[in-house]
């Protein structure tokens, strides 16, 4: 499979297939470089809730803001809770999150819009970045999917909140983005529990046990994620899914590998007005 997202800066990646059909629209996933953060947290930081300078946060932001043309007064941000909750937003929703944690959205992993002019931003750091576009629709959306929004099926409930708007599957397209691989990615038994509730039998398991290690499983999140966008009804040939990993690659934040002490990325989607 070809590799949706492009390398356009040291600090943004893009999902240009996307971007060709709809020049206005910008969706991508930034790296760890070009920021002013210091410390575990160097340098492009945009996570508000990990203990950063808050004023080196707002300014990284307003970096990414101008390398996408995209003001920052337009974007808007949650406090992620790993859940399953999506909201639509749209332009009366501007700037909600964008420069301070508290006017963020509450408990929200997910956002969409028909709305052109605001660009919806969450943040990740090993975590996985689903994108969702409808060009027949003109509707975007994001979701954060760790593993306890994965298995509580947050795609799941992007495609169908979309269904209920008379969107078929068949015309949305969707992007599994920068996160754990498999091979970095170790789970115990009460995950692997949970996971089973959405594999069928005939498939290739997304989780393989570890040799030596009772009740130990490597979880490939992308490849569940996939499945469970195909049983929302998503053909397999809509669905595109990245080979960058955040935990093997030094040019990304990665939770687990830094042992929790570290930055995070942002993954966005939004069409501008112009």
């Amino acid at each position: 499979m070809k590799e949706p997202f492009v390398s356009v800066h040291d600090s943004v990646y893009v999902i240009k297939e996307w971007q060709d059909i709809a020049p206005n629209l910008v969706a991508g996933f930034t790296t760890k470089e070009g920021g002013l953060s210091l410390g575990a947290f160097k340098s492009l930081n945009f996570g508000f809730h990990v203990d950063d300078c808050a004023e080196d946060v707002c300014e990284n932001r307003q970096l990414l803001g101008g390398m996408l043309d995209f003001p920052v007064s337009n974007w808007v941000g949650a406090v992620q809770t790993h859940g399953d909750r999506i909201v639509a937003v749209g332009k009366k929703d501007k700037g909600k999150g964008a420069l301070d944690y508290e006017t963020s959205f509450k408990a929200i992993d997910g956002f969409f819009t028909d709305e052109k002019g605001i660009l919806l931003t969450l943040c990740y750091a090993d975590c996985v970045p689903l994108y969702f576009f409808s060009n027949k629709s003109n509707r975007i959306g994001t979701a954060h999917a760790g593993w306890k929004g994965t298995v509580l099926g947050i795609g799941f409930e992007m495609v169908k909140k979309w269904k209920e708007d008379g969107i078929r599957p068949a015309d949305i397209e969707v992007v599994i983005g920068p996160s754990i691989c498999k091979n970095c990615y170790i789970v115990d038994d009460y995950v692997i529990e949970k996971v089973r509730s959405w594999v069928d039998s005939e498939r290739e398991l997304p989780y393989a046990p570890v040799n030596g290690q009772k009740g130990s499983y490597y979880l490939s999140l992308q490849l569940l994620n996939e499945w469970i966008l195909m049983k929302a009804g998503i053909p397999r040939e809509n669905i595109k899914t990245t080979h960058y990993c955040t935990s093997c690659s030094s040019e990304f934040f990665s939770h687990r590998r830094d042992l929790g002490k570290t930055g995070r990325m942002i993954g966005f989607i939004g069409w501008k007005e112009k």
